[in-house]
């Protein structure tokens, strides 16, 4: 392999890795959003959240602050009470990931396509809607 070749492929294969890197940091943010989601963590939830993040849920037609979300978690502690979350990334692109997601209640489920805004390892934005009321399509 010439030296201009080399060149090439080692640029090339730098940026694969760092592309490698800044999806297993993604993956891990919503990770932690889903497991501080389902114990209502407001600490946790608070340090995923930047300071000026919005939180829009479509099918009830909310749009949240940061503050309106984290003070939403005493009641959130109630219904996911006994619940699980199921999670699976469906697309990563820089800075945005949408999420397929299981909410399991004791008394129903409910299927969600979630989108991501992210900045470093803060979530900027996010919004819901439900596709489905039960995880049958999971």
């Amino acid at each position: 392999m010439s030296v201009v070749g080399w060149r090439e492929f080692s640029t090339a294969t730098l940026l694969g890795l760092m592309l490698v890197s800044a999806r297993a940091d993604e993956a891990a943010l919503i990770d932690r959003w889903y497991s501080a989601l389902l114990t209502a963590d407001r600490t946790s939830l608070a340090e995923l959240l930047s300071d000026d993040a919005r939180i829009r849920l479509h099918d009830i037609g909310v749009e949240q602050t940061k503050p309106e979300f984290i003070a939403s978690m005493d009641e959130w502690r109630g219904a996911v009470a006994g619940a699980t979350i199921r999670h699976r990334i469906e697309k990563a692109e820089t800075g945005l990931v949408t999420v397929i997601v299981c909410y399991d209640f004791p008394g129903n489920d409910l299927l969600t396509r979630e989108s991501f805004a992210l900045s470093g390892s803060r979530i900027t934005a996010s919004s819901q809607e439900t596709i489905a009321e039960s995880c049958s399509g999971y």
